[in-house]
């Protein structure tokens, strides 16, 4: 309410309370004020009636929310469901014009204000995580792997010649299948091991980029976050050799944002040589559900160019969910999540040390992965050629998400290419292993109750083995998998995972 609808109030309730009324009011607004000057997010995070207030008055600023609006259009925000409506905050416009995912809509001001603020808030979260040199940045309501697409196209027109992109290998489909999809032909460099880690193999990129010529090659694409025991690129390496043969440098981020070891690579290949966009997604960062992702770089034109590049208009609902988690949880929230995740990749790893001990494995050595983190299973293997994916299946049905159990020789096809050794990011790896990640919102008892049930699977192998009764046999194994898979599975009939390989 105005300051007049307050004075009326007094006409009706004493006017005493009435202002205290008004000072109640005028809290939420001047938090909502300092959003709207500085653009960022607060320090503190609000409570949900302030989000609800600030998101109601966005709302009712689109023409679909204004009373007496008459639409004769074939686009104007009508919404069959009221559920479907409260559920978007009545917030149906999206975001852009057909010309530019950024532009303002004339008759969606609050939807507009939204993805600016968005933007904007985001913007600053990179910059507190550690890339303080970033320019520009924007929500973008797709995945990682189409974001990827949509840089690579908006360099196509740069560089019309350039047929090849340059990636250091990482074995997961959708960075692979970005560069596909965009109709550029990947130029696939075999990582290095160094020691337990498979590290950019500089000399073969050097090369191949002499080999094919630097005006065929439309980007070097490499990779911060990934599956140990892949380590991030080196990217202040890339970085400079961009600069040295003038092309451009795509960096897949996809849960980077929450390691400061992945944003300070991006922020020292930025001062030293040249990153042109990075890329992230929102739920593996912000605890956001799947389907959106944030595109930033150095260059605010570039930039621009590449939002200019998404054809039509958006949803907003990838730019609504973080901004609502990022008021919820304000700048200290997310610092404070992003020092959790640290803290819980300590104790992951030395729970997981102590524990490969136990079963004469190894946590592999793996210091410039900040996130994920593998185990062994060299003795699991060599007992028996199903076991190490007997265990991916033991652990699924167990109910542990995410590990992911790596054997030797796996061999996938991909859009036409052959990748030997497939999830290993190389053709021929010294053991298979498991890997498990510490990521953003982890606890405590989720690793706790990992150990426990990693432990037990491993224990119920080691008297296979020791009894000599073997794995191998299907059924056998059926049986196991029901025995480890508790009374939950039993009462329910669910049927024991063949593997947990899918990517």
């Amino acid at each position: 309410m105005n300051g007049d609808n307050f004075t009326a109030c007094e006409q009706l309730v004493s006017p005493a309370y009435v202002r205290q009324g008004s000072q109640g009011r005028r809290t939420h607004e001047l938090l909502i004020r300092q959003l709207l000057d500085t653009g960022k997010c607060p320090e503190s995070g609000w409570d949900e009636s302030t989000i609800e207030l600030f998101l109601h008055e966005l709302s009712i600023m689109d023409s679909n929310n204004f009373l007496g609006n008459c639409g004769v259009g074939e686009r104007e925000g009508r919404v069959a469901s009221g559920l479907v409506a409260r559920r978007h905050y009545r917030l149906i416009h999206g975001i852009g014009r057909s010309g530019d995912i950024s532009a303002v809509q004339p008759k969606a001001a609050g939807s507009s204000l939204l993805n600016k603020l968005t933007n904007s808030v985001v913007l600053n979260i990179i910059k507190l995580a550690g890339v303080r040199a970033v320019a520009s940045c924007f929500v973008v309501p797709m995945a990682t792997g189409m974001s990827l697409t949509l840089c690579f196209l908006t360099l196509r027109h740069k560089r019309p010649k350039a047929k090849f992109i340059i990636w250091p290998r990482i074995d997961q489909k959708s960075c692979f299948k970005s560069m596909i999809t965009a109709g550029f032909e990947p130029v696939v460099i075999e990582n290095v091991l160094e020691g337990d880690e498979l590290r950019t193999d500089l000399k073969t990129v050097e090369a191949k980029i002499q080999e094919l010529g630097p005006e065929n090659i439309l980007c070097i694409h490499s990779t911060t976050s990934c599956f140990a025991p892949r380590v991030p690129d080196r990217l202040e390496e890339l970085a400079s050799m961009c600069a040295k043969y003038d092309i451009p440098h795509i960096v897949n981020n996809a849960y980077g944002v929450q390691s400061s070891k992945c944003m300070h690579l991006i922020q020292q290949g930025a001062r030293v040589g040249r990153i042109d966009a990075f890329v992230q997604s929102l739920d593996k960062n912000f605890m956001v559900p799947v389907g959106g992702a944030i595109i930033a770089g150095f260059n605010e034109s570039f930039i621009q160019e590449i939002s200019k590049m998404y054809p039509g208009r958006a949803s907003a609902s990838p730019s609504l969910d973080v901004l609502i988690t990022l008021l919820s949880q304000g700048a200290n929230g997310y610092k404070q999540l992003l020092k959790e995740r640290k803290d819980m990749y300590v104790y992951l790893a030395n729970e997981l040390r102590k524990l490969s001990e136990v079963y004469n494995e190894k946590l592999l050595d793996t210091p410039h992965n900040p996130i994920s983190l593998a185990v062994s299973l060299k003795n699991l293997d060599e007992q028996s050629s199903t076991a190490v994916t007997q265990l991916g299946s033991m652990l699924f049905t167990r109910q542990v998400s995410g590990a992911r159990v790596v054997p030797l020789g796996s061999v996938q096809i991909v859009n036409g290419y052959t990748f030997k050794g497939f999830m290993s990011h190389t053709n021929t790896y010294s053991c298979a292993y498991l890997n498990a990640a510490s990521a953003i919102g982890m606890k405590k008892q989720d690793v706790d109750s990992f150990i426990k049930r990693l432990d037990k699977c491993l224990k119920t192998f080691q008297k296979e083995i020791q009894t000599g009764s073997g794995i191998e046999n299907s059924s056998q194994n059926a049986d196991l998998v029901g025995e480890l898979s508790g009374n939950l599975e039993d009462v329910l009939h669910i049927e024991p995972a063949k593997d947990n390989l899918s990517t």
